[in-house]
């Protein structure tokens, strides 16, 4: 499935791609909607904020660094109450 680059994208056409730019630091909402907990395979919470992923179900939050989560449970750190 591919999706159509935006026309009124200012960027020049070869460096163009189907995914539109985020901000530094931001994870593009289309991956948020798509990404689990490795550990539960359960839903996550973003808190742009602090630039964390939060799985509540296996009490583990994950970093974000860059605009990449890392998804490793060795990197999550113990969500705190």
């Amino acid at each position: 499935m591919s999706t159509p680059l935006d026309p009124e994208d200012p960027r020049p056409a070869e460096t163009k791609t189907a995914v539109p730019p985020t901000r530094p630091g931001t994870v593009d909402p289309r991956l948020l909607e798509v990404l689990v907990c490795p550990v539960t395979k359960g839903s996550l919470d973003y808190d742009a904020e602090a630039g964390e992923l939060i799985s509540r179900a296996a009490r583990l939050v994950y970093p974000i660094r860059e605009g990449i989560p890392i998804m490793l449970p060795e990197e999550a750190r113990p969500l705190e109450d």
